[in-house]
């Protein structure tokens, strides 16, 4: 995203490399982390660092990471100016203290009883959406655009983000382990307040909701029983289209950017029409 926002607008590609290789390694030592506090044992199909080398060592992995992606940034100075690239930093550790606020949201939520769509866009609009965010305006940084187009940028990539969020809940759920490279429906186990989740029991009282508020009421991780029947009162509720009917709404904000050719890419890789 940061460099094809880039490019798109002018730029050589490698003004927007190092801002490009900062987000490529930032995103990676926020998985690190994730699956620590997540306690997910696979990623992509492989074992997470934690769960290969222990969490001592998975987290200072991560927080190395971390600080090679700023240093990374750092060396954009070879292209651009040093006050943009003051304000690439700026915008990255920003972002970075969001995501960090939308983690704990996500940790908080677990030991919650109930979460309603606010909280829960809340959460996914800092944890999720603000690194794409800020990957779109890193680019509009590097190809030198003005303020009012950078801020365009950053909306594209939060509508965006909020998108991909709901879609990863979905596949959370419904996907297998040969598709996602993780553990199937551990997002229901866990008790995480996903968009199915929080959707279905904002709905009026019936059996299939009224089991899955009982089920999340518990405060417990679920058992396997309890999670397959959380799933199918999910699929009796239609959960599953209405995430895709969100996910639509919120790229609907990409229809009234300028830039169509990065939009029409970013609606396909969900594979959704904005």
């Amino acid at each position: 995203m940061v460099m094809r926002v880039a490019v798109s607008e002018g730029a050589p590609v490698e003004y927007a490399l190092d801002a490009a290789v900062a987000v490529e390694i930032f995103h990676n030592y926020s998985l690190v982390h994730d699956d620590i506090e997540d306690r997910d044992e696979l990623r992509h199909g492989r074992p997470t660092l934690w769960s290969t080398y222990g969490v001592a060592r998975a987290i200072d992995a991560g927080d190395a990471m971390c600080a090679l992606s700023f240093l990374s940034l750092e060396h954009a100075a070879a292209h651009l100016d040093a006050r943009r690239v003051l304000q690439m930093l700026e915008l990255l550790h920003d972002s970075h203290a969001v995501m960090c606020e939308g983690q704990s949201l996500d940790l908080y939520f677990e030991s919650e009883r109930s979460v309603d769509l606010p909280d829960y866009y809340r959460m996914i609009e800092c944890k999720t959406a603000q690194l794409f965010d800020a990957s779109c305006r890193l680019g509009a940084y590097a190809a030198g655009c003005d303020e009012e187009t950078i801020f365009g940028y950053g909306a594209v990539g939060r509508a965006y983000g909020m998108a991909f969020q709901i879609r990863d809940d979905v596949a959370g759920i419904w996907s297998s382990v040969d598709e996602t490279g993780k553990t199937v429906a551990s997002d229901i186990a866990r008790r995480k307040w996903t968009f199915p989740v929080v959707w279905a029991i904002s709905q009026p009282s019936s059996p299939a909701r009224d089991a899955i508020a009982d089920a999340y009421a518990r405060g417990d991780a679920l058992d396997a029983g309890n999670v397959v029947r959380v799933v199918g009162a999910l699929d009796s509720l239609g959960a599953r289209d209405a995430a895709a009917g969100a996910a639509a709404e919120h790229l609907a904000v990409l229809e009234r950017h300028r830039n169509r050719v990065l939009c029409e890419y970013l609606s396909g890789t969900l594979g959704l029409v904005a």
